[in-house]
């Protein structure tokens, strides 16, 4: 683990330099067992692929003070009990007018409609972080044999519920937004609700697995 400075007010705590479940399982554990100190000197804890970002208040506490604290408590974390993650289950209509770029997946990665879909229903995703829009989950890892880049120049709107992909990873669009994701299909499943707590359907950690609709 590293402590940097990020800005006046935050501290990055780093666990890796890339997209890897272990990793990631660090953050989740960290984020979880930091939310339950309750510290009142922390404004916010926002986790990511590999690291953590907390912003604290600088008018109570210090950057070293709050680094030192949080060194010492760092044996404590692998024994902190976290809940197991839920299992989402997103029934996905593919291609059509909700899948524009089926056409161009299955152009570049030489595969079959039904093999990309088959392929993209045959993963158990995990909800690597929640970002970019209130509750996007960003989902992987991605079979290799999807792998496909982002679009040269993103969509100014990319419909709410649609699924993409982007690299080694996929993805669903909460709102409608732009976007520059692969988008081969639709879910009417509600991920993010402003009027009703907790908000977000899903949470870093959880797992995901796509039907077909």
């Amino acid at each position: 683990m590293q402590y940097l400075r990020y800005g006046e007010d935050g501290i990055r705590v780093v666990f890796g330099d890339r997209i890897d479940p272990v990793i990631n399982e660090k953050v989740r554990r960290y984020y979880l067992y930091l939310k339950s100190l309750g510290l009142k000197e922390i404004v916010d804890i926002i986790p990511s692929f590999a690291s953590c970002l907390i912003r604290f208040s600088s008018e109570t506490i210090s950057f070293e003070k709050l680094v030192s604290y949080l060194t010492e408590k760092e044996s404590r974390i692998s024994a902190y009990d976290i809940p197991e993650p839920a299992v989402h289950e997103i029934p996905v209509i593919y291609g059509g007018a909700g899948g524009p770029d089926m056409e161009f997946v299955v152009s570049y990665t030489k595969l079959s409609e039904d093999e990309v879909i088959d392929l993209h229903t045959s993963t158990l995703y995990t909800v690597y972080t929640i970002g970019f829009i209130p509750g996007f989950p960003y989902l992987g890892s991605l079979d290799k044999r999807l792998y496909v880049p982002r679009l040269e120049t993103p969509r100014v709107k990319v419909p709410k519920g649609s699924v993409g992909l982007a690299q080694l990873q996929t993805g669903i669009y909460t709102y409608e937004s732009p976007g520059g994701w692969q988008i081969i299909g639709k879910t009417e499943t509600r991920l993010f609700d402003h009027t009703a707590a907790p908000y977000c359907l899903m949470k870093m950690g959880d797992r995901v697995r796509f039907v077909r609709a």
